[in-house]
């Protein structure tokens, strides 16, 4: 390959990557590194496969597999999971997905996790939470935030609470299965983070929610 294509392929590469990065202007912090890791590293794994003779595509997934150092990685054991987690919580209301920042997201509706005013988890939760620790007991580098939430029924000084004892009996139960305790953090949102209206008893049947987030960090 001569001198003037490979410079016309690094221009090019470099005119796209700083496209890339605008576009991400409206994200989050760690969407905005996940998302400009993955796809700069993209265009360099295409610029990488052209150089060296290789097919493009091939370069360009090599390229995005080292990009998305700059947030978490979305490897095939996370899709493992999300399919097996997924064929077991089917029916139960449980939505399992992944999200724009590459984490496993479960949502677990109360319903299937707590009875109203409890902490104590019930047994249809016990059916979801149990896979999820087996994925987790060898595996040293995942990461898990626990999630709390209450509908707006009751008073703030009950909600707050509440949220947080839900999410820590999720994490005692996880602990207890086998899921390091250094790797699992709690948090309770109470009924600040609502996804439904809560003037409906639909509506507040949504909010009250337990989320699990499993992440594994890059680099």
């Amino acid at each position: 390959m001569n001198e003037r294509r490979l410079n016309r392929l690094a221009l090019s590469g470099l005119a796209a990557a700083a496209l890339l990065m605008a576009s991400c202007a409206d994200m989050s912090p760690r969407q905005q590194g996940t998302a400009q890791g993955a796809r700069i590293g993209a265009v360099a794994g295409a610029v990488l496969g052209s150089v060296t003779g290789g097919k493009a595509g091939t370069g360009a997934v090599l390229g995005g597999a080292v990009g998305a150092v700059a947030g978490n990685l979305w490897s095939k054991r996370q899709e493992d999971r999300r399919v097996a987690l997924e064929q077991a919580t089917r029916g139960t209301g449980v939505e399992v997905s992944r999200t724009a920042d590459n984490q496993l997201k479960l949502n677990i509706p109360n319903d299937v996790s707590f009875d109203l005013n409890s902490a104590a988890i019930r047994p249809a939760m016990r059916n979801v939470l149990d896979p999820f620790a087996s994925q987790l007991r060898d595996d040293a580098n995942a990461r898990v935030s626990i999630i709390g939430h209450t509908d707006s029924s009751g008073t703030e000084a009950v909600n707050n609470p509440l949220s947080i004892e839900r999410a820590q009996s999720v994490r005692d139960y996880l602990v207890a299965r086998g899921v390091a305790p250094a790797h699992v953090q709690t948090a309770g949102r109470g009924e600040r983070e609502p996804v439904a209206d809560n003037t409906t008893e639909a509506g507040r049947a949504r909010n009250r929610r337990v989320e699990i987030y499993l992440r594994e960090p890059a680099g």
